[in-house]
């Protein structure tokens, strides 16, 4: 690698906008993100289909096994 051509990579302190905290590698010291694993939906399990016009129901009544 040549000299003083690639950031410093540091502990930072990253942030979410719930409250949570963690420490990763970065280039910055500190980070502020809106969202992380601790609120995210889909790692939450509070994830939900959303079902436009039956769509859902539409589907599994076509290909339903029978």
């Amino acid at each position: 690698m040549k000299k003083d051509l690639h950031p410093e990579f540091v502990t930072c302190t990253v942030t979410c906008a719930c409250g949570n905290t963690f420490e990763n590698k970065a280039a910055q010291d500190t980070l502020k993100i809106d969202i992380c694993n601790e609120c995210h939906p889909f790692f939450t399990g509070s994830e939900r289909m959303v079902d436009t016009a039956g769509r859902i129901e539409k589907f599994n009544a076509r290909y339903a096994k029978k």
